[in-house]
């Protein structure tokens, strides 16, 4: 059985306030009927089954979990609350149109600020914070790139990012349409929350397959007239989704809190987010109690999809975060690093996140967040829940409901291509800061891996 404290730092963090002790919840014991199941207590299955329980009462909720709530992405994840959607808003109008685009849009917007909201609600305190996001603005490539960002955004009717300059962070272009948070708290109380609705939680309960009516886990069976699958990069385990998502590696480290002094040469405000334009994504927060949790990709992908508690850690990627946080933040150069932990994403082949009913709307299948999905499984969750209890909303018309996403290459294509394009963006960024010149690599990447 997995030790939950050392998942992540948030969840260690939980445990040493003395805020949730980590006790796993009993497993299903033996067959059980349902109006729903839900397949997977991270943050899309814990807001579908509170929002299934929010309108309708009386509905039989059981969810399953192959570990403990908070075990996958939503434990494990940068705390960013953002209004980020994969497929940026150009491209979501050439796929969907214009008017489809701008209410997706729109409505990732307005779950930032929803999230705060439900979260009060239901009596949770994991320090959600807007101060939005600063994007640090370093070189004429990343002064091109934030002008570009702005102009996308008044094209697509979004409010525009804010050019502002730091004495410590320098130029930077702000967004406020992104809160941080304590995922750990905001996942471990959204648990207690559906049990309190009248969910039953059920963990150390494998699925093993998934069909209409039915859930089979190795504990036993759920019948259930809907079932719901949020299991995001685990999908990958499940049949029917299998090859339909990918898991791809994101790590992440945090330091001891920092002293005021360090802070205030690093520039950035508590409860704010930061990152900068280079093609191999890099993502931090200033936690409430004054750490700096920073993460970003590069871990390369596993043959066959394969997620082993081995691959959440790395020397090579963890070294060169903490060569990133000095380089990027030279007052806190010398800090230490209390904390290093990881875990697989899930990644659709187009990079759309999806909502699928299937069979008839008997099962729905919901994730694909490439990373961006604190917020997103919240839109995610309220979105099943209409479905799942037959309502036709401004969600259910959105137009990621009904996307399927396609299935990635066989092996070992996949593995060839993925890592490709992995070490083609750290070979891009390298380029680009040798050149001052943008990366030729990084444009045929990024067809490559959009394809």
């Amino acid at each position: 059985m997995t030790d939950a404290r050392s998942v992540s730092f948030w969840l260690d963090d939980l445990a040493a306030k003395g805020l949730d002790d980590l006790e796993p919840r009993a497993s299903l014991p033996g067959d059980v009927a349902a109006d729903v199941c839900v397949v997977g207590a991270g943050f899309t299955g814990l807001w579908t089954a509170v929002s299934v329980l929010e309108r309708e009462p009386d509905a039989r909720v059981v969810v399953v979990e192959r570990e403990f709530a908070g075990f996958g992405a939503s434990g494990r994840n940068g705390g960013w609350a953002s209004a980020i959607f994969p497929v940026g808003p150009a491209e979501l109008a050439r796929r969907h149109g214009t008017v489809a685009a701008g209410a997706m849009m729109s409505a990732m917007t307005d779950t930032v600020a929803e999230v705060g909201r439900a979260a009060r609600a239901l009596g949770i305190d994991c320090d959600f914070r807007r101060e939005g996001t600063y994007a640090l603005v370093r070189s004429d490539l990343a002064d091109r790139a934030a002008t570009l960002e702005q102009h996308e955004a008044r094209e697509a009717g979004l409010p525009v990012p804010e050019r502002r300059s730091d004495p410590s962070l320098g130029e930077t272009l702000w967004t406020e349409a992104c809160a941080s948070l304590h995922p750990g708290k905001l996942v471990r109380g959204l648990a207690r929350a559906a049990e309190r609705l009248g969910a039953r939680v059920f963990e150390r309960t494998r699925v093993t397959d998934v069909e209409p009516g039915r859930v089979t886990t190795t504990e036993g069976t759920v019948i259930a007239d809907r079932v719901v699958v949020a299991t995001e990069a685990w999908g990958s385990e499940l049949p029917g989704i299998d090859s339909r998502i990918l898991p791809l590696y994101s790590l992440v480290l945090a330091t001891e809190p920092l002293s005021e002094a360090v802070w205030a040469g690093i520039g950035l405000p508590r409860g704010a987010t930061v990152t900068d334009f280079r093609h191999n994504l890099v993502y931090g927060q200033r936690t409430s109690d004054d750490r700096l949790v920073f993460g970003g990709r590069g871990a390369r992908y596993h043959f066959g999809s394969a997620i082993r508690p081995g691959y959440d850690r790395s020397e090579i990627v963890h070294g060169r975060l903490e060569r990133t946080v000095a380089a990027l933040f030279p007052a806190a150069a010398g800090a230490r690093f209390t904390h290093h932990w990881g875990g697989p994403l899930g990644v659709p082949r187009d990079w759309h996140p999806f909502v699928s009913p299937l069979a008839g709307g008997r099962v729905v299948v919901a994730g694909g967040y490439v990373g961006d999905g604190v917020a997103t499984a919240n839109l995610a969750g309220r979105t099943v829940a209409d479905l799942v209890t037959d309502r036709s909303t401004d969600l259910t018309a959105l137009p990621w409901v009904g996307k399927r996403p396609p299935r990635w290459e066989p092996e070992p294509l996949r593995l060839a291509g993925v890592n490709a394009v992995i070490g083609s963006l750290s070979v891009a960024d390298s380029e680009e800061q040798l050149t001052g010149r943008p990366s030729r690599i990084a444009a045929v990447t990024a067809r490559l891996g959009r394809a």
